[in-house]
Order: structure tokens, then sequence, then C-alpha cells
């Protein structure tokens, strides 16, 4: 069984998903992992990570204006606002949608389908940096 974990920096610049699939293909290849499965991990409370499509940007543009009108900022009734209107909501966002996935990995690639990648899901306004770890293990 091997074992290999990397990590890389995610610069943002506000609201919206950021690809990082070849991010994390090219530390599953360094790996050198043939069968096996890759844990991404965003380290972060008011960022996710999603699988999402990859080939049409207006899916992930929808994906964009649901959030806005599922989880609303200036909403009354949140009280955690000390980083501004953005604050709990971008905390709601990112339970919602998760901050870890698992991909297995077949034959030394990530065994994603045709139209999907993996995502940064950045739910703050303005720009962060971000770190993701991966976790690599498998034969």
């Amino acid at each position: 069984m091997k074992a290999h974990a990397d990590r890389f920096l995610v610069p943002t610049s506000g609201k919206r998903t950021y690809e990082v699939t070849g991010q994390i293909q090219r530390i599953v290849r360094d790996s050198a992992v043939k069968t096996g499965q890759a844990t991404i991990f965003v380290r972060h409370t008011s960022a996710s990570l999603i699988i999402m499509e990859n080939a049409d940007p207006s899916a992930r543009t929808d994906l964009h204006g649901f959030f806005d009108r599922l989880v609303p900022e200036n909403a009354p009734w949140f009280v955690h606002t000390c980083e501004g209107p953005d604050d709990m909501p971008s905390h709601i966002r990112m339970v919602l949608t998760g901050c870890s996935l698992t991909v297995p990995i077949l034959d030394g690639d990530l065994a994603l389908g045709t139209w999907q990648g993996i995502f940064l899901f950045e739910h703050r306004k303005a720009p962060h940096t971000r770190e993701i770890a991966v976790s690599v293990i498998g034969q």
C-alpha cells in the first residue's frame, strides 16, 4: 500500500467556482498510485469543494445564482456577521456543499466522468488564498 500527501494554494478573487482538477490530478500522478482513492480537503470554513459540470460554464453560473437565492446575504436573522454580510452565508454554503471529497483512482487517474471537474467553491466576496490538502492511498 502506498500513501502520498501534498497541498496547494488557490488564490481567489471573490465568490465563484475555481477548477482545481488539474492540480489534484498532478498530485495523483506524483503518488504513483494506480488503484486507490484520493481524499481532497479544503482547510477553510467559508469555501467548499464540489464536483460539477466542467464543459459549460453556464451550469456553474446557475449554481452561483441558486446559492445566492438559497442563502441570501443581509438576512435579518443572521447573528454571526462580524466579518460582513457574507460571513454567515459563506459558512452555511460550506456546510451544504462540504469541505472534502473522495474520488476513486483507476489506472493512475481520477475516475471522474467525462463532464466532471473538481472545483473550489469560494463563498466570500473578498479575495482569499485557500489551501487544499490531498491524500492519496492505494497500490
